[in-house]
């Protein structure tokens, strides 16, 4: 009895932590902006995810590194010859078998930002890629920040807009003040228009989205197709026992 006792009071600690997580993530979400869009990827479009790996060493590699996932393994999972991705997705000068490390140094990067940027091999893991998705598309002007840009789903971001060439630059459109005299996002403006309609640039950011989830866990590109196989062949064992019943059992009366 003191043994189910103490299982049960285990089992409600935990179930109480797992409530308290949930809180304490709902928290943080709430704290960093408003709600996320859907980012529609789809890792089986290999297309995508091709354009995301050059769309991501072309404007984000710069700064930031994929320090778990290596040149080859790209080139290997998205379908791309090694001279494919040593001409167009190797910037920093390293061999097909190294790991995607940023083309800036940490002290330049220090000294430019104020902090070195993150490493975002596990940034799906962590934030989910509608986070990604609706982070690169949040950027707007703003003259306060020590790079001019802040960010409404992540507020005070140390980065400025990456995309703003191809996105054009945002300016906020503010709403009521609140009673701590904050002013409030509500919206956006296009001072000036990038170099794609919205509708491409919605894609750009997918695409780049996809990417990192792939980064996030290569193996889920194998773990799918794997799976197909594997339930194709239950299903054939299946058959093929229920058919070896029914013949084993024909004569028996």
């Amino acid at each position: 009895m003191t043994d189910f006792s103490d299982n049960k009071r285990g089992l409600l600690a935990r179930a109480a932590l797992f409530a308290a997580g949930l809180l304490l993530s709902a928290t943080a979400f709430a704290s960093e902006g408003g709600d996320l869009q859907q980012s529609g990827v789809d890792l089986n479009d290999k297309a995508s995810l091709q354009r995301g790996a050059a769309l991501f060493m072309n404007y984000c590699s710069g700064c930031h590194s994929l320090k778990y996932v290596r040149y080859a393994r790209i080139g290997e999972d998205l379908g791309l010859t090694e001279d494919q991705v040593m001409q167009n997705l190797n910037f920093s000068g390293g061999k097909i078998g190294d790991h995607v490390l940023s083309a800036m140094p940490p002290e330049l990067a220090k000294a430019a930002f104020g902090k070195v940027p993150p490493d975002l091999s596990l940034i799906a893991r962590v934030r989910g890629s509608d986070w990604i998705y609706t982070y690169l598309k949040s950027f707007y002007v703003d003259e306060s920040r020590p790079v001019g840009w802040n960010n409404t789903l992540f507020p005070n971001a140390s980065m400025p807009n990456p995309l703003w060439e191809l996105q054009g630059i945002q300016q906020p459109v503010y709403g009521k003040k609140t009673e701590g005299g904050e002013l409030p996002v509500e919206g956006f403006t296009i001072s000036q228009a990038g170099t794609q309609t919205p509708a491409q640039f919605d894609r750009t950011v997918r695409d780049i989205t996809a990417f990192l989830e792939y980064a996030g866990e290569p193996v889920a590109l194998k773990r799918q197709s794997v799976g197909v196989w594997a339930v194709l062949f239950l299903v054939f064992f299946a058959l093929m026992a229920w058919l070896l019943k029914h013949e084993y059992w024909r004569d028996v009366h």
